[in-house]
């Protein structure tokens, strides 16, 4: 349970008085009850910012040059000494970023907002914005940390057709919380560990991208291509008999639209029932199953049908022959 910090606290005894106790808060009147639960929160979330950054400075420490610096498969550093305007940025996939130092000023169609450090968002894929950097005025640095997130991993649910209709793209800083701060930063020093494995990496993205899912200022990371909800609701059930009709009825659409709107994106849903059943045959074989269970874990009745197919696709046969 959150607990108002000291510096909150010393803020009640100065708008009560110095002989009249914190308690004697809940017997004001309501009205300024809440101007001081508003310094409260605002105090806790300056807290939470100072945390994060003590979390996050330490992993670009002392490699502050100008430009971008990766630090893993996902995660980079991006830093410049002067002022900056990218107009028309577009980026390939939804992505989390904290300022580190300085500001970042975004525009998005008629919305801005500007973030300072410690602050935490998430910047959509695909949607052209301007992005002005300002460096800090005391260290004359600008830097933030960015972890790319080009597809959500297996246990992460992309946005319902019900969410998509709440409405456009969110572009408001995360609200933080001592769990969102702490996975944050343990994600970070991780995936900036060379001598980490990929699936420890992505488990600490899983876990990251898990708290904020249920966040209205997150959605745009779980915003995906109409390809992209097939191929994950086709991964949750490998070996079911998936049909057009039943899937575009999960998804809220008709068969003719989602296989107009596939093909509008360059695949069609035989393509990707059959990736995403051979992606599940070759895990189930990395995992230690035989061809036979693969072939059952992935839908395939026929075993040489199940192996001609993986041999397309991956160039060995599921027994690891070449």
């Amino acid at each position: 349970m959150w607990r108002p910090s000291s510096h909150a606290v010393r803020q009640i005894r100065d708008h009560l008085g110095p002989k009249r106790s914190p308690a004697v808060f809940f017997l004001v009147s309501p009205s300024y009850r809440f101007a001081i639960m508003n310094m409260m929160i605002r105090d806790h979330g300056s807290e939470l910012s100072r945390r994060l950054l003590d979390r996050l400075r330490p992993v670009v420490s002392g490699k502050l040059d100008v430009g971008m610096h990766p630090y893993g498969g996902q995660l980079f550093a991006y830093c410049c000494f002067d002022r900056e305007r990218m107009a028309a940025l577009r980026l390939d996939c939804p992505m989390i970023c904290v300022v580190l130092y300085g500001q970042k000023d975004v525009w998005l169609g008629d919305r801005s907002r500007s973030f300072t450090a410690g602050s935490l968002f998430i910047l959509p894929g695909g949607v052209p914005m301007d992005v002005v950097n300002i460096p800090d005025d005391k260290t004359g640095v600008y830097a933030a940390l960015r972890l790319d997130v080009p597809s959500l991993p297996e246990g992460i649910r992309p946005l319902s057709v019900a969410e998509r209709a709440r409405g456009g793209v969110d572009l408001d800083s995360v609200p933080l919380s001592v769990d969102l701060v702490e996975t944050i930063g343990h994600a970070a020093s991780t995936i900036a560990d060379l001598s980490v494995g990929e699936t420890i990496k992505r488990l600490r993205l899983t876990e990251v991208l898990a708290l904020l899912r249920p966040l209205a200022e997150a959605r745009s990371l779980f915003r995906q291509s109409l390809s992209d909800d097939v191929a994950w609701l086709i991964a949750t059930a490998p070996s079911q008999a998936w049909n057009v009709s039943d899937v575009a009825s999960k998804l809220g659409i008709g068969a003719s639209t989602l296989r107009r709107r596939l093909t509008m994106e360059g695949t069609s849903f035989r393509a990707i029932l059959r990736r995403e059943r051979l992606k599940a045959a070759q895990h189930a074989i990395t995992s230690g199953a035989t061809a036979i269970a693969a072939a059952e874990a992935a839908g395939y009745v026929s075993r040489s049908h199940f192996s001609r197919r993986f041999r397309e696709r991956f160039g060995t046969s599921p027994t690891g022959r070449a």
